[in-house]
């Protein structure tokens, strides 16, 4: 199997495709249950993110998982988490050594990349331009250079609800292709008024690797209303955007696996974009973008599916509810790997 950043001999092979972890959050599954899933699924990769395993930062455990995804043929991607918070001077140094971890496990596990966040939202940022976040984040990278080269591993930034896409342009081109590149998350750039295809065009050359999610988006009086859905049940039009992912992957010859990633059972969130006081985060954004976001809205509806909604900021999940969410989560899963495969034509393992 051709790992991340190798030469596709054949740019209309499909592309490798797996699952994100995450979206089966609910059933607290182990990691060897996991990949169990990926390889039961007839899946080409498997995205190993917020790990609930007891032992997920156990260095033992890190060969077991290399080794089974290894017998298994399983292409294996992993990471951790933030490097913003509430205090991210005071916090510097354990931020740094937090990402020394995780890019040695990432690397123990065989994966080629090691996946970071900047922060959960914009709302989490200071108010004002990015440029402050951009040279703190750059600052992190600068004290990870040496481990990085030696492991021959890169930063993935995943796409968060954060930045927009151009910053996240500057940061990559300010610490360097070599060290740095792109997650490419396709539901969350609806949350910074981004159509997930701007996003692309952005950030296609840098993309180490992509993760599917669908979204619902569309106009109400309070502004522009987004919501998470199953794939091919909501308003992007993946197939558009993965022709042009491989037209891009193809002429900077790089390989990427693509990942289904349905994180469901939340309500919709309202952008409330004719608030001033909510512009004050993005004081940069691009009129033409968000031209292009609002474009999407004008076409989007409401979700008219059954879903059960329980993942509610601040809040665990009711005993009660949760069989219902571990069902549910495991569907949508199965019902959007069954897409990818069926409808965008993704995977080569499932074939034979």
């Amino acid at each position: 199997m051709l790992a991340a950043g190798t030469l596709r001999a054949d740019a209309a092979q499909p592309f490798p495709l797996g699952f994100n972890t995450y979206c089966l959050r609910a059933l607290r599954w182990n990691d060897k249950q996991l990949i169990s899933f990926a390889a039961e699924q007839k899946l080409d990769s498997i995205f190993l993110q917020d790990s609930l395993d007891p032992a997920a930062m156990e260095p033992a455990h890190w060969n077991e998982v290399r080794e089974m995804t290894k017998r298994l043929d399983l292409h294996l991607e992993t990471g951790g988490g933030g490097l913003w918070n509430s205090v991210p001077e005071k916090n510097f140094d354990e931020t740094v050594a937090t990402l020394r971890k995780n890019i040695t496990r990432a690397k123990v596990m065989g994966s080629p990349i090691v996946r970071c966040v900047i922060a959960g939202s914009r709302s989490a940022l200071p108010k004002g331009p990015a440029d402050p976040v951009i040279e703190y984040v750059l600052r992190v990278v600068k004290q990870v250079r040496s481990l990085l080269m030696e492991a021959g591993l890169r930063i993935a930034f995943e796409i968060h609800k954060d930045l927009q896409a151009w910053e996240y342009r500057q940061l990559i081109e300010a610490a360097g292709p070599a060290l740095v590149g792109t997650y490419l998350d396709t539901g969350n750039p609806i949350f910074v008024m981004e159509d997930p295809m701007t996003t692309l065009e952005e950030l296609g050359r840098y993309t180490l690797t992509v993760h599917l999610r669908d979204s619902v988006i569309y106009e109400t009086r309070h502004g522009i209303a987004v919501q998470w859905v199953p794939l091919g049940e909501g308003i992007i039009d993946f197939k558009a955007f993965l022709r042009r992912l491989n037209e891009i992957t193809a002429a900077v010859h790089s390989e990427v696996s693509v990942y289904v990633k349905p994180i469901t059972g939340r309500p919709p969130e309202i952008l409330p974009i004719y608030d001033r006081e909510f512009w004050t985060r993005f004081p940069k954004a691009r009129a033409s973008d968000l031209a292009k976001f609002l474009a999407l809205a004008k076409r989007g509806e409401p979700y008219d599916k059954p879903m059960v909604v329980e993942d509610l900021a601040g809040r665990s999940t009711p005993d009660y509810l949760l069989s219902a969410i571990q069902h549910q989560q495991r569907d949508h899963v199965e019902r959007s790997l069954d897409y990818a495969r069926k409808q965008l034509n993704l995977g080569r393992r499932w074939r034979s």
